[in-house]
């Protein structure tokens, strides 16, 4: 069976090198696809991939998380790969990783992808495992990681194990979202046709995700604060799935009371607020209106 890992790198700090010598050894090829980074980026990853055997695609513009690996995956296909590896450049395999996430998918046809742990690289970092509970996605108990496998609603794409033959079926990731909700899209469609998710909790991915957090009283969970071109992104998303048929009527209203809370803690508790509230407002209305694709300048 041939795996193929697909890495996508926008302005990534550093060259990746190491990323792409870990995946090469893990893999049987590995494909770079960079995001619009520039000029000099891509030289640089361009001679790591070429120093590691690896594949180059270079792209003129960002076209978004989901086209990027879109691209990467007819690469890899194109290439004979059975399965392919989802990365991020700013997270790590840990050893022997690929190879148990293929022992895990092999065990049941009907798994369409598997995943390891990933855990955020900070003091009190999340694991960024999701369980379906009755009112959404929440994140996996204590006593569900100890498991062997854990069925979950999404995978984060980072370190996502995917099978080509479901993949076919279920659909490429949707390159219309750009960026954000983009695993949870798809991992929704692949769960709708009857396909699993699985999390191999003893296998370890690190993982980086380079927001800054807040810690509210009373809440043991961090609360991630991103760039405010991504409140666009994540509440037009979040609305746009809301308004679809994947995910089960409860799930919709509690993503909308998510939504709704999001707006009030990024338009009142966080900085840049005149910025956040214009990518906030547009966010809402082209959620309402169905406006997708990537955000005008």
């Amino acid at each position: 069976m041939s795996v193929v890992a697909v890495v996508v790198t926008f302005r990534p700090d550093g060259d990746c090198a190491e990323l792409v010598s870990e995946l090469a050894r893990q893999c049987d090829d590995v494909v770079v696809v960079d995001n619009g980074s520039g000029t000099e980026t891509a030289q640089q990853l361009s001679a790591t991939c070429h120093a590691a055997g690896a594949h180059f695609v270079p792209l003129d513009e960002n076209v978004g998380i989901a086209a990027a690996q879109n691209i990467g995956i007819e690469v890899a296909d194109s290439l004979g790969a059975d399965f392919v590896l989802l990365s991020d450049d700013d997270s790590f395999p840990s050893p022997g990783m690929v190879e148990g996430l293929v022992q895990a998918i092999e065990e049941d046809p009907l798994i369409a992808a598997t995943g390891p742990l990933p855990a955020e690289d900070r003091e009190g970092g999340d694991q960024l495992v999701y369980c379906a509970r009755t009112w959404g996605p929440k994140r996996a108990h204590p006593e569900e990681l100890a498991q062997e496998r854990l069925d979950v609603a999404f995978l984060i794409a980072s370190g996502c194990l995917i099978r080509l033959e479901p993949l076919k079926v279920i659909g490429p990731m949707n390159g219309a979202m750009f960026i954000d909700h983009v695993d949870l899209e798809w991992g929704l469609r692949a769960r709708q046709l009857g396909h699993r998710l699985v999390c191999v909790p003893s296998i370890g991915l690190h993982h980086s995700l380079g927001d800054e957090v807040v810690q509210l009283p009373n809440r043991p969970q961090p609360i991630h604060v991103h760039a405010p071109f991504r409140n666009y992104y994540i509440l037009r998303n979040t609305i746009s799935l809301i308004k679809r048929d994947l995910m089960p009527v409860p799930w919709r209203i509690r993503y909308a009371y998510w939504a709704a809370k999001y707006i009030v803690f990024n338009s009142v508790l966080v900085d840049r607020l005149p910025e956040r509230r214009r990518m906030l407002a547009r966010g809402l209305a082209d959620g309402i209106r169905g406006r997708m694709g990537k955000l005008d300048d």
